[in-house]
C-alpha cells in the first residue's frame, strides 16, 4: 500500500486553491473589464479602475495577464464568443431556411440594440480607439467582422443569391448601420426599425425569393 504523505496532500491542496484563486481572479477582472470598457471606452479606463471594480488585488492582473493590451484582447475574445453564440442561435431559428436566417439575424440584432444599455457594437467601439490596424485590438476586430462577412456568405450562398458576395457585403453594412443607429438616432429609432425589412428587401431581391416573413 502507497501511503501519501501529509506534506503532500497540503501542498496538493494549496496549488489547487492557487489554481481555483487565479481563475476565479481572472474571471471577476474580465467581468469589471468588460462593464468598464464597454460602457465608458478602453483608453478612458485604467488598469487600476479595472481592480477597483473587480475587488481584487493589483497583482491580481498582472499574474493573469501580461499588459494592459492582453486584457484588452481577452475583453474582445470573450465578447466575439458571445456575438458568434447569438448569430448562431438567429440561424438555428429557421434551420434549412437560410433566407430566412439571414432576415432573422438582423431582427434579433434589431431587438438586442434597442436596448437603452446597449453602447453599440464593442469591435466599432474599439477601431475607433485604436488606429494601428497591428495592434492586437483591431486584429481581434478583424477577426470579428471576417466571421460576420464569412458567415452572411454561407447563408447568402445556400439561399441561391445571384451574387452571394454581393448580398452577404449588403447585409454587413446594414448591420453597421444598425450599429451607428442605435448610437446616434437612439434606441428603438425609425431607422433600427426599419433594418428587418429592409434586410428583407435585399433578401428576396438577391434570391428571387417571395415576401420574407418572420
Amino acid at each position: 500500500m502507497v501511503r501519501v504523505s501529509n506534506e503532500n496532500t497540503v501542498a496538493d491542496k494549496k496549488t489547487v486553491r492557487r489554481h481555483m484563486d487565479g481563475a476565479t481572479a481572472q474571471e471577476q477582472l474580465l467581468d469589471a473589464a468588460e462593464q468598464l470598457f464597454y460602457r465608458d471606452g478602453i483608453r478612458a479606463i485604467s488598469v487600476d479602475a479595472v481592480v477597483e471594480r473587480a475587488g481584487v488585488n493589483k497583482m491580481s492582473v498582472y499574474r493573469q495577464f501580461s499588459s494592459k493590451d492582453d486584457l484588452v484582447v481577452a475583453y474582445l475574445t470573450r465578447m466575439d464568443a458571445r456575438f458568434r453564440e447569438r448569430v448562431e442561435r438567429s440561424i438555428a431559428k429557421h434551420p434549412d431556411q437560410p433566407a430566412k436566417a439571414l432576415v432573422q439575424s438582423i431582427a434579433d440584432l434589431v431587438e438586442r440594440a434597442s436596448n437603452p444599455d446597449y453602447r453599440g457594437c464593442p469591435f466599432v467601439n474599439v477601431a475607433c480607439e485604436f488606429s494601428d490596424r497591428e495592434h492586437p485590438a483591431r486584429v481581434s476586430v478583424a477577426n470579428n467582422k471576417q466571421y460576420l462577412i464569412a458567415r452572411l456568405l454561407e447563408l447568402s450562398t445556400a439561399a441561391g443569391a445571384a451574387d452571394p458576395q454581393l448580398l452577404a457585403d449588403s447585409l454587413a453594412l446594414l448591420v453597421e448601420g444598425v450599429y451607428a443607429a442605435s448610437q446616434t438616432f437612439g434606441p428603438g429609432c425609425g431607422p433600427m426599425r426599419s433594418a428587418p425589412a429592409t434586410a428583407a428587401l435585399l433578401v428576396q431581391a438577391a434570391c428571387g425569393e417571395d415576401r420574407i416573413e418572420l
